[in-house]
């Protein structure tokens, strides 16, 4: 079964927007789990622009579904990973200038770094993931350093989704499913979980959805959005209900 893993920087992006103690995280957390999310996902950045370090701190002790922490493949975020023990930790690239995640990770060109991360947190019994373009030398690359997940951003396809007018159909958005599915069963071949995410929406999400073998779907400023009108836990219950119809198809 597809699982929704719901991030949740956007509720405090609101909260530091006025440097304050709400909307609160946490209780985000817990309403999206009500709304039948299966993880929650944060991204702790190095300049700290939304998620702290106390909301991931609360976010460990008090939520009761995994987590899923989106960190920097630096020293400071290993140890912070290494003392809360995440259910799942993912590498990512960052960088002080872009609003959000601008690309894929490089593995290829700082494989023997990342290795070692992937190392340490798989010491600590961490699920290692990265999130990589949908790229064949990366994939081959993530399992040359030991991480057990790929998840592929779907950025670009998203992107052609949205200049197509929503086409589901159009020649450059089959272009970039195509890139996906191919990337996702070279994942599979190689032994990780393939998950996906990045700029999924209710108007995008179920050809992703519909992709073989794809196991988690990790989404969370377009269900941030909608919270806003419907309430966190109506707005979880339709992204997994148009999950649940897309993983139905056939597969991709």
């Amino acid at each position: 079964m597809i699982e929704l893993g719901v991030n949740i920087d956007h509720v405090a992006t609101v909260r530091q927007a006025r440097r304050t103690h709400e909307p609160d995280p946490v209780w985000a957390a817990v309403e999206a789990h009500l709304g039948g999310a299966d993880g929650i996902t944060v991204h702790l950045r190095e300049d700290r622009r939304h998620i702290q370090d106390a909301d991931v701190r609360r976010l460990r002790e008090l939520t009761h579904i995994k987590l899923n922490l989106e960190m920097a493949a630096t020293d400071e975020m290993v140890g912070i990973a290494l003392q809360l023990r995440p259910e799942m930790a993912m590498l990512v690239p960052e960088g002080r200038h872009e609003i959000t995640t601008e690309g894929g990770l490089d593995i290829v060109s700082q494989a023997a770094r990342l290795a070692q991360v992937v190392a340490r947190l798989a010491d600590a019994g961490i699920v290692t993931s990265v999130f990589i373009d949908a790229e064949r030398r990366q994939v081959e690359a993530a399992a040359r350093i030991g991480a057990r997940v790929c998840e592929l951003h779907t950025g670009p396809y998203a992107h052609a989704f949205h200049l197509q007018g929503r086409d589901a159909q159009g020649a450059p958005v089959l272009a970039e499913l195509a890139r996906l599915r191919e990337a996702g069963e070279a994942i599979r071949a190689l032994g990780m979980r393939f998950n996906a995410g990045h700029a999924l929406n209710y108007f995008n999400v179920q050809p992703v959805a519909a992709l073989a073998g794809v196991r988690e779907l990790h989404i969370g400023h377009a269900i941030v959005s909608r919270a806003l009108f419907t309430g966190m836990r109506e707005a979880v219950r339709e992204m997994k209900r148009l999950i649940r119809e897309g993983a139905a198809r056939p597969a991709g």
